[in-house]
């Protein structure tokens, strides 16, 4: 079958999205399907586009683990930091430029669209109805609904015109692909037909990220001793990620000698996380630029455990961030701070523990009780390689997922 994956955000851009659709597309092609990528210039999360793509409309690509599938990429308007319209500038214009792609791929017989952001929806709506191609939405967010809950959108019309979309979509495509337990419900709750939903987890390469002796000189690089018990953060550091109890949990503990809080990534709440860091004189805190998938093993190597928040929300309950996959799969212990799904997965994994949202006080002494215990890390590192190993691997998930669609 000739398979069409339609998508804003691809390798070599880091990223859940970025990953999954890269290991979807893997496993399409050894089923036996013809599989053909349009997505943008490269800018995430940077909001910039490297030298050799800048200045092109449309090009062809290669991707590294994707040899032999036809990448294709246009324009987009990049945004680093900025209001939401010029978000909404960065959407769009991947929206029509994204056209010209789908041009040059040529007739599909079923095309597999990633949302957020909701509005590609559109560009695929038209091309199933000129082309009368089958559809497929994958959501990995449910939106409008998590921009409302979180404040960023605010303009009633926009909202409208984005719920009537989103109904639209669920009508019309074929299928609909989603990555929590959470997102499904909602849909079934909306009447969406159960056989018409399938599930595509987040998942995590486990010859990539497995356990691994301490990388010395990076250690040696960021000042850590040997005896160093360092939390690593590693992903976008949002809004929805509620960073500062983080940073008030390592203010509690900065008496504590020799523990180290690490942040790996961008975004857009990091310069102001970086000041609350100066204003205050966090000497145990680092941060560190974006490094690319291939880097963050060297990363976990270092982390005694690995700090995994989430605001206090109802919206968040159904989410599972993508960054716990790699800790467990790692032998690193995670703290997870937050509720519902995510939790329940950690807690029945044996991989780390689960505190409150935004409770620095409850983070700090998990922590400490994690410190205090080397032999409780390194069976909860067990215990999370395992159930990695048995439930999150992703020649498993992509299996599982082709014969719930049926493709």
């Amino acid at each position: 079958m000739r398979i069409l994956i339609l998508t804003q955000y691809f390798p070599p851009e880091a990223g859940a999205p970025q990953i999954r659709l890269k290991e979807l597309a893997k496993g399409l092609r050894q089923s036996g399907h013809e599989i053909t990528v349009v997505t943008a210039l490269p800018n995430y999360p940077d909001g910039v586009i490297p030298p050799r793509y800048r200045g092109r409309w449309l090009l062809q690509d290669a991707v590294a683990g994707l040899e032999g599938i036809p990448v294709w990429r246009t324009w987009i308007y990049p945004v680093q930091r900025g209001r939401f319209w010029k978000r909404l500038l960065n959407y769009f214009s991947f929206v029509f430029s994204s056209f010209w792609g789908l041009k040059r791929a040529g007739k599909q017989e079923l095309l597999l669209f990633e949302s957020p952001p909701l509005f590609l929806g559109i560009t695929a709506l038209l091309y199933s109805w000129r082309t009368k191609t089958r559809l497929i939405m994958n959501i990995s967010d449910l939106w409008p609904e998590s921009a409302v809950a979180l404040g960023l959108v605010r303009s009633r019309c926009l909202i409208g015109a984005a719920a009537w979309l989103e109904r639209t979509l669920y009508r019309r495509v074929w299928k609909l692909s989603v990555q929590t337990e959470g997102i499904r419900d909602s849909l079934w709750e909306r009447g969406v037909p159960r056989e018409k939903v399938t599930f595509l987890p987040n998942g995590v390469d486990l010859s990539l990220f497995e356990p691994r002796e301490r990388d010395r000189a990076l250690a040696r690089e960021l000042g850590y001793a040997e005896t160093d018990f360092v939390l690593l953060y590693a992903g976008t550091m949002g809004y929805a990620q509620g960073l500062e109890s983080v940073l008030a949990a390592a203010e509690i503990l900065l008496p504590e000698r020799g523990v180290r809080f690490l942040f790996v990534g961008e975004g857009t709440e990091k310069p102001k996380l970086e000041a609350i860091v100066q204003e205050k004189g966090l000497s145990n805190v680092r941060f560190v630029s974006f490094q690319p998938v291939q880097e963050m093993p060297r990363y976990f190597s270092l982390a005694s455990a690995s700090i995994v928040p989430l605001k206090k929300s109802k919206l968040f309950e159904g989410a599972r961030p993508s960054k716990m996959f790699p800790a467990l799969a790692s032998e690193t212990p995670v703290i997870y701070s937050g509720e519902g799904e995510a939790a329940a997965l950690i807690r029945e994994s044996g991989g780390g523990v689960v505190v409150e949202p935004e409770n620095p006080t409850a983070l700090a002494c998990a922590v400490r009780d994690l410190r205090e215990n080397p032999a409780q890390c390194q069976a909860m590192g067990a215990a999370g390689r395992q159930f990695a190993a048995e439930n999150f691997a992703w020649p498993r998930i992509i299996e599982t997922w082709l014969r719930e669609t049926r493709i």
